[in-house]
This record gives structure tokens, sequence and C-alpha cells, in this order.
């Protein structure tokens, strides 16, 4: 039985029992059962939007699904073409970054290896591997050295 039908359902009890609304308990009993039925179709009115938003929402999850799927696919080809040795920050290697500058951290939530230079703040990281955002302290001597302020 849904609220609308619990509502009705005592609605059609006080008819039953003929409710004097001219006494004070009459009026109130009568006013309760009228909250009662405003709140249980108010109540069906946000389920009916809670359900909308379920689907909406599994709409959208389902699509990001294949954002992720064509991005993941994106960094697969890059790491292919990019044939790096996988420590950019310190490989001997010809990739283009091996010539920079970089910092490198271990990630405190799950243990990844994060390499960055100077347009990154470090007291605002967030691994890649993970999502953890975390803050990164670094003496101001290291940071003018990597913006080549020495």
């Amino acid at each position: 039985m849904t609220l609308g039908e619990k509502a009705a359902y005592i609605q059609g009890l006080a008819d039953g029992v003929e409710l004097d609304e001219s006494t004070k308990e009459g009026k109130l009993i009568a006013a309760l059962i009228d909250l009662v039925g405003d709140m249980a179709d108010a109540i069906e009115a946000l389920e009916d939007d809670v359900d909308t938003l379920n689907e909406y929402v599994e709409e959208l999850d389902e699509d990001l699904g294949s954002v992720e799927e064509l991005l993941y696919d994106e960094e697969d080809d890059f790491d292919d073409d990019f044939e790096c040795d996988g420590n950019c920050c310190d490989c001997d290697s010809d990739c283009e970054l091996a010539d920079e500058d970089f910092f490198e951290v271990e990630c405190p939530a799950c243990g990844e290896t994060i390499c960055f230079d100077s347009s990154v703040d470090p007291e605002e990281l967030a691994c890649p591997a993970c999502g953890e955002k975390f803050e990164c302290i670094i003496a101001e001597e290291d940071l003018k050295a990597l913006d080549g302020e020495e």
C-alpha cells in the first residue's frame, strides 16, 4: 500500500466514525488527517523525482565509462609513442622530458611515484593514479632552482 493509499484509508476511517469537526479535538484530528494526505502527496512526488534522477545518473555513469575508455586508450597510445623507460624525472633516454628539471615524490595513498615541474603547485598535488589530493612541501631553494632563479 502506497503512502497516498494509506492517507486515503485514514481519511475513510475518519469519515466512517463521523468525526465531529465542530469540537476542538475533531478540528485537530481533521487537520492532522489533511496534513498526512499532503505529506503523502509530497513524498510520492519526491520519490518520483529521485527515480528520475537515478535513471539520469545511470546514463551519465555509462557515458562517463565510454569517455574513460577513450581517454585510457589515448593514454595507452601516448605511452606507446613516448617510449620512456618509465622514470621521466631522471631518465637518460631520448624522451622530451629528460632535459627538464622535475621533482619526484611518492603518493602517500597508493605509493605511486609522481613527477612534476614548477608549473604544478606542490601544495595542491593530485595523484594521477588514485586521484588522491595531498600537499608536498619543497624547500624554497629547490623551487628557485627549478624555476631557474639561482
